[in-house]
């Protein structure tokens, strides 16, 4: 399976990124909150990676950081367009979302589906292990 970085020009360029950008037009977005003790506590530092299966592929189209707020605030992510004939059952994407952190002290993977001009909020609680020490 190919990985491949939606910031890569040469991936811009390919077949696959063209027919993906057909099927998936617009943009839905995503918003990620990292916490733990019950939303008590930001989790800063937490990586997240966010990618789709497409064509045989996986295209990763985020891969940063939560702030010190435990927060990404607006990740824009390719969706398909709704129509009049879908608005029943709207066309999505599923995205795959991996929470990893420092250590391995946390590898959590979550799927989120994404719509047209839909703002998505995933929230991610960090319970630490108690032979960790905390976070």
């Amino acid at each position: 399976m190919n990985i491949y970085n939606i910031n890569d020009e040469n991936f811009i360029n390919s077949d696959i990124y063209k027919n993906f950008i057909k099927e998936n037009p617009v943009n839905g977005y995503l918003k990620i909150r990292a916490y733990s003790a019950s939303g008590a506590i930001p989790v800063r530092g937490l990586r997240i990676v966010v990618s789709t299966e497409y064509e045989g592929s996986t295209i990763i189209f985020y891969d940063g950081f939560t702030d010190t707020s435990g927060v990404i605030e607006k990740i824009v992510l390719s969706a398909p367009r709704l129509t009049s004939d879908n608005l029943d059952v709207p066309s999505k994407i599923v995205y795959d979302i991996k929470a990893t952190y420092p250590n391995n002290l946390v590898d959590l993977k979550y799927q989120v589906n994404i719509y047209e001009d839909i703002f998505v909020i995933q929230n991610i609680n960090i319970v630490p292990e108690a032979s960790s020490g905390g976070l």
